[in-house]
């Protein structure tokens, strides 16, 4: 992809959506409006928790660095991969992903804190495009094994299936070191990958019977 405008239009919208909330963020913090609180994902028990948020944490960022990795991301594998399945195929994997991203990580959060009051879980609130991102990474990485990426600080071309699995294998111990000073959703990033294997573990059966 040389620029924005040569997109396919999925990923283009998502990158737009990303950025729009992300700005919208910061102007309504300073009316004392919170929308991470409003639009990231809570604990289901949690007061402020409404099952829209399943799919609005999806496009909802931390900070500068938190938005620009995920989009430069998505920019860089979702462009590649709608163009292979088209944008209904592509729209359905991206947000599939997302909500499995969601659901693995509320079942650690179940495994870690359950007997906690929802008041006392209201601070958990899940966000960003990770959990879909993992899943794109996935699936490049199974329909492109041997592609070289050269990664932005380490100026080495190493296979895509290397990449991932590695990848995958750092956020897996990450998620269970579970240090106290990491705000990561790890599990959401191993979330996104399992689900969009199995999707296109589904999509190979059926494609091939």
């Amino acid at each position: 992809m040389n620029n924005f405008q040569s997109l396919p239009t999925i990923t283009k919208n998502i990158l737009i959506i990303n950025i729009l909330l992300f700005g919208a963020t910061w102007i309504y913090a300073k009316q004392g409006i919170d929308l991470t609180n409003i639009l990231g994902l809570h604990y289901p028990t949690a007061p402020d928790f409404r099952p829209y948020q399943f799919i609005t944490y999806m496009f909802m960022h931390g900070n500068i660095m938190h938005i620009f990795f995920n989009m430069y991301a998505v920019f860089m594998f979702g462009g590649i991969l709608e163009n292979v399945w088209g944008p209904k195929r592509f729209l359905f994997y991206y947000i599939f992903t997302g909500l499995g991203a969601a659901v693995i990580q509320l079942l650690v959060y179940y495994y870690q804190y359950n007997g906690y009051p929802g008041e006392a879980l209201n601070p958990l609130i899940v966000i960003g495009a990770s959990g879909s991102l993992f899943g794109l990474l996935i699936a490049f990485g199974m329909l492109f094994p041997n592609s070289e990426l050269m990664l932005m600080f380490i100026p080495i071309p190493i296979k895509a299936k290397y990449f991932v699995a590695g990848y995958g294998l750092i956020e897996l111990f990450s998620g269970i070191n579970n240090s106290a000073s990491d705000d990561v959703a790890h599990f959401a990033h191993i979330g996104g990958m399992l689900f969009g294997f199995i999707l296109l573990m589904i999509w190979r059966v059926k494609r091939f019977n």
